[in-house]
């Protein structure tokens, strides 16, 4: 079957956002063309794809650029590249911590009495991918799949400060919306503050989301010592007092330590 929109002009894409969508889809299907067969040629593709060899061409062209399909110079068949698996990477990560992290929050909850939440770092945001309530929780307030921003939550301190220089620096040029009075909104006092969080292994906000609102987190590690999430405990602002801050922090971090362990670290 030849590409009746595509395939009209020898070579020159569509336009519009129909057609975007469609290329879209079917980059995605090479990918599970290639992961069916292992390998395949452009001929091969463009049959199963129902498209011209010139419109196969150039998404595997894109796909290679992108570092998701890789070529043998001598048959010249396709095969899923390298970016694959940096995405399958990724993605596992996520998941891991997600499952090992479900227990290790369940314990702190109940020890508070707090809700704890595990995050990882998506773009310019903190999202939170686990949840636990603790017994003496008020609220039923819903954290999980919410992105929260990085300079107004322990929990996005506690991913940039680890964060290499360039990345901290990328979100510190950038406005820092004020959320509430004590927001902090400052790059110079928010640098200070991420130096702080390395040096003491944990971050704090204190009503800089929400007023009412005070969070403590620490870092969670991979294998290889990278820092791949924050694990947080949420807690009214006045059962968070100078006098309980301790101990927050320490089941906190201590928390934090035991998942770590759970992904590969060595503490």
């Amino acid at each position: 079957m030849t590409d009746s929109v595509e395939g009209r002009a020898e070579g020159k894409p569509p336009k519009g956002p129909g057609s975007a969508v469609q290329s879209v889809d079917r980059a995605v299907t090479v990918l599970e063309i290639l992961a069916r067969h292992g390998e395949a040629g452009v001929t091969e593709i463009a049959d199963e794809l129902g498209v011209h060899k010139s419109t196969a061409f150039r998404l595997l062209g894109v796909l290679e650029n992108r570092g998701l399909v890789g070529q043998e110079q001598e048959r010249g068949k396709y095969f899923l590249g390298a970016g694959v698996l940096w995405l399958a990477g990724a993605a596992a990560v996520r998941l891991d911590i997600s499952q090992e992290g479900a227990e290790v929050c369940r314990e702190l909850a109940d020890e508070l009495g707090e809700t704890v939440n595990i995050a990882v770092l998506e773009s310019d945001a903190a999202v939170n991918i686990m949840q636990a309530r603790g017994p003496a929780s008020v609220t039923a307030q819903n954290w999980l799949g919410r992105r929260t921003p990085l300079h107004a939550t322990s929990s996005g301190k506690a991913l940039l400060a680890y964060q290499p220089a360039p990345v901290r620096e990328a979100v510190l040029a950038r406005k820092l919306p004020r959320l509430t009075e004590r927001t902090v909104t400052s790059p110079a006092a928010l640098r200070r503050e991420l130096a702080a969080v390395v040096e003491r292994g944990f971050a704090v906000a204190v009503e800089e989301l929400e007023l009412g609102l005070r969070a403590v987190a620490a870092p969670v590690r991979s294998h290889d010592g990278s820092v791949i999430g924050a694990l947080s405990v949420s807690v009214p602002a006045y059962r968070l007092d100078d006098e309980r801050l301790p101990e927050v922090v320490k089941g906190t971090v201590s928390a934090a330590e035991e998942l770590s362990r759970r992904m590969g670290y060595a503490c």
